[in-house]
């Protein structure tokens, strides 16, 4: 088993022992996260404790900044203890363990005090003493070995995840922990153009993550650093907007000796906590489908300055915020080069057509040759979801190789299957498929698995297609009828309507018009003692008309043939040579062999991209030769014959 395994089964027994009947799982959570995170600090801080006591010892607080960072210096963490408490100790005094655990949280350096306040725990130990249960709960936990070396950073990292997964079955749509290999695959893959400089002595880069969590992601991206080279520097900023795992990311900064203000609070849409700052890689894993309701009025109102702002490109949908995110992230890129990771669904690949939000978006995207390569996924990998998932590779600054250039990988079946699922996790995906994956990235590579396009193979243009209008006009009771139905004539005094129902009744009702002029000089010439506007005439003409295929076209004052909105299509013509080049070709080969009348308006042409990324690696599978699917069915029935004679056989000897 592994040491972060071990560390949730320990915390699991644990919990199901002392909770169980005073808690609904659903709360578990309130009590298990801070408890391990205050275990951990307690953990690191133990060797030390009495050497930070003994330099305490005399100060007066509150402290000042230097006698903080000599306690600091004592500690050898970024944070301190001055209360007289461990985990250990609080057990000396059952009968004061409320009391003393109080004095201990309160004891931390001011930079631990503000994360551990971030869990709003004291309600939980006033619940805990309430129940009986606090003693007993702080004396299993401190019986938790969570020092740095029986279980690293990177453990303690999974150790949280797994925890925040398994007491939080119910959660939210689009909130997905992400694995530990996807998140490995993400981050070779953002640092695979970069290889060479990262392995400079010296180097120093920056990586921000504006969905956080509990900063997996950003562990991640800092221990590939250091296995290429462990002279390199990254700096690690985020911003997160659920306060327990903000609470934990900040503490696992803390710990790994990083500056926790680099991380920030708040939702990213609404309110940018590193704004003016930007980075060398930006990565995440950001809700699906998540409603950004929220942040709306933040975000139309950003979006009014255009690329002023973030979200410059457009606006989705409100029902998902994905394509915000990735907008945000563009714009986090330092310009003078930047690469971008992100884990997305498969919505915005290709929702909203033309002229939509999410097409503008992607049109921005493709045209400013911003998207490098995007990665499908196996299904079910993911702990709380079992959608199809895509990582996209962006970048500001692409290599001349791949400029003009978008690469999909297919990587849906490069996975292995879990001896044990972990919630929907059924499959993971092996080191050597992230060797395969990669490999084709940074190769280039074309084959069944992975395709390099143009950008414009993505684009299209969105036409409206106009067939004329063809009608039939003549005077039935049928078709009066609905003249009594029309709100022009409907607004006319009964005197009025009575005549202009004589007058059309005085038109030969035998016969049909079927050229609309024609039909109008009769008609002014049957109701010639009436005035008739223009919207009274459009009346009539609606009510007595009927499509009529053998009819003239509708042609209007200026001649121009009019469109029947009823036959009105659209084509998605795709981008290849020049706009009216590519229409015009689109219309002679795909439209008019069908319907020789149907021309295209110009004014409602739409450009609209998409990345259709299944189409582009579906394999046609031949079907089944029909004899010997007759040959199965026959083999079938005297499998099931055979059956039931041995059936009434034994039916007959029982008897």
């Amino acid at each position: 088993m592994k040491k972060f395994e071990n560390v949730v089964q320990l915390i699991d027994n644990m919990t199901n022992r002392q909770l169980r009947n005073d808690y609904n799982q659903a709360d578990y959570r309130k009590v298990i996260l801070p408890l391990t995170v205050l275990r951990r600090l307690d953990s690191v801080l133990e060797e030390t404790k009495d050497d930070v006591l003994s330099a305490y010892d005399g100060m007066q607080e509150p402290l000042n900044e230097y006698q903080s960072e000599f306690l600091c210096s004592i500690s050898g963490e970024r944070f301190y203890n001055v209360s007289r408490y461990t985990f250990q100790r609080l057990l000396d005094d059952q009968e004061h363990i409320g009391m003393n655990l109080r004095n201990y949280i309160n004891g931390f350096s001011q930079n631990a005090l503000d994360i551990i306040r971030y869990f709003r725990f004291e309600d939980e130990i006033e619940r805990l003493e309430e129940a009986g249960l606090l003693y007993e709960v702080i004396s299993e936990m401190a019986g938790i070995n969570l020092h740095p070396k029986a279980i690293g950073n990177i453990e303690m990292g999974y150790a949280f995840e797994e925890l925040i997964r398994r007491y939080s079955e119910n959660v939210e749509a689009g909130q997905h922990y992400t694995p530990r290999e996807v998140i490995e695959l993400m981050v070779k893959l953002l640092y695979i153009e970069d290889e060479d400089e990262l392995s400079e002595r010296g180097i120093i880069r920056t990586m921000y993550d504006p969905t956080v969590g509990t900063g997996g992601i950003l562990s991640e991206g800092l221990e590939q650093l250091n296995q290429l080279n462990p002279n390199g520097k990254l700096e690690l900023y985020g911003q997160e907007i659920n306060p327990e795992t903000y609470a934990i990311c900040m503490a696992d900064m803390l710990l790994k000796g990083l500056d926790p203000r680099n991380i920030k609070f708040g939702n990213t849409l609404s309110n940018d906590g590193l704004s003016g700052k930007h980075f060398d890689y930006v990565i995440a894993n950001p809700p699906y489908g998540d409603n950004w309701s929220k942040a709306k009025k933040a975000v139309e109102d950003e979006a009014k300055l255009g690329f002023e702002g973030r979200f410059g490109a457009g606006v989705p949908k409100v029902t998902d915020g994905s394509l915000l995110f990735l907008q945000h992230m563009i714009d986090k890129m330092k310009p003078d080069g930047g690469r971008l990771g992100i884990v997305l669904s498969g919505s915005p690949l290709f929702t909203g057509g033309a002229g939509s939000g999410e097409s503008n978006i992607r049109k921005w995207m493709i045209e400013n040759d911003y998207v490098e390569a995007i990665v499908g996924l196996p299904n079910q990998i993911f702990y709380n979801t079992g959608i199809n998932t895509y990582i996209w590779i962006l970048t500001n600054k692409k290599p001349e190789q791949r400029q003009g250039k978008i690469q999909l990988i297919d990587a849906t079946n490069e996975y292995a299957k879990m001896r044990k699922s972990l919630g929907e996790k059924r499959n993971y995906i092996t080191s050597e498929h992230i060797g395969e994956i990669t490999g084709m990235h940074q190769g280039l590579i074309q084959n069944g698995r992975s395709k390099v396009f143009d950008n414009q193979d993505f684009g299209y243009y969105r036409v409206t297609v106009e067939r004329p209008l063809k009608e039939n006009y003549t005077v039935t009771e049928e078709r009066l009828q609905r003249l009594k139905e029309q709100k022009a004539f409907n607004k006319l005094e009964e005197e009025k309507q009575n005549e202009i129902i004589a007058g059309l009744q005085s038109m030969d009702g035998e016969t049909i018009y079927h050229n609309r002029d024609t039909f109008i000089e009769a008609l002014n010439n049957a109701v010639s003692g009436i005035k008739v506007t223009a919207a009274l005439q459009k009346a009539i003409l609606t009510a007595l008309a009927e499509r009529d295929e053998e009819a003239d076209p509708v042609i209007d004052k200026k001649g121009i043939v009019q469109p029947d909105p009823n036959l009105r299509d659209y084509e998605n013509v795709p981008m290849k040579d020049s706009m009216i080049e590519d229409i015009e070709a689109h219309m002679q080969n795909e439209v008019l062999p069908h319907v020789p009348d149907a021309w295209y308006d110009p004014d409602s042409i739409k450009i609209g991209y998409d990345i259709p990324f299944t189409r582009h690696f579906y394999t046609y599978e031949a079907l089944r030769p029909a004899d010997d699917i007759a040959d199965e069915i026959r083999e079938l029935e005297r499998d099931i014959v055979d059956m039931m004679g041995g059936l009434f056989d034994e039916t007959i000897r029982n008897v």
